[in-house]
């Protein structure tokens, strides 16, 4: 299987309100860029969006490390989404689980591949997490 990098990002301004995603992949020498942007959204959701649509677009099983500074993405796959599913999408306080098609949608791409999920603080110059936060912010300019 292949190794790839996802750095994975969302922006909103107002919340709700415009929202984008900008992801990198990187795979070796090469370098993809994705980036995509809803007029009324969330940040989480736009932050889950972005890891989504990085997953989709592998053509093949791979071992992928998946780079994001939301810790609602990250602390959501590593631990929480087996409490979730373990109790039917209800939380520990019997709320429903926001955002859950998106959820459901992650927990489908996870299967097709080996993911290590990974938080890093954002806007620490880290630069491809900078260069997906100026993706998401370029795709919400162009909604205008």
């Amino acid at each position: 299987m292949k190794n790839v990098f996802i750095y994975a990002d969302g922006a909103c301004r107002g919340n709700p309100g415009p929202g984008g995603y900008g992801v990198i992949l990187k795979f070796n020498d090469s370098i993809k860029k994705l980036k995509g942007a809803m007029k009324k959204t969330t940040n989480n959701k736009m932050e889950m969006t972005a890891a989504i649509e990085g997953l989709k677009a592998l053509k093949e099983p791979c071992h992928v490390t998946l780079i994001s500074d939301s810790n609602y993405l990250v602390q959501g796959m590593n631990r929480w989404i087996h409490v979730w599913l373990k109790k039917g999408w209800w939380t520990y306080n019997k709320m429903p689980v926001k955002n859950r098609e998106l959820w459901e949608e992650l927990v489908n791409l996870s299967k097709q591949h080996k993911i290590k999920w990974k938080w890093i603080r954002g806007h620490c110059n880290h630069p491809e997490n900078e260069m997906a936060d100026r993706l998401a912010n370029e795709a919400i300019d162009e909604l205008a």
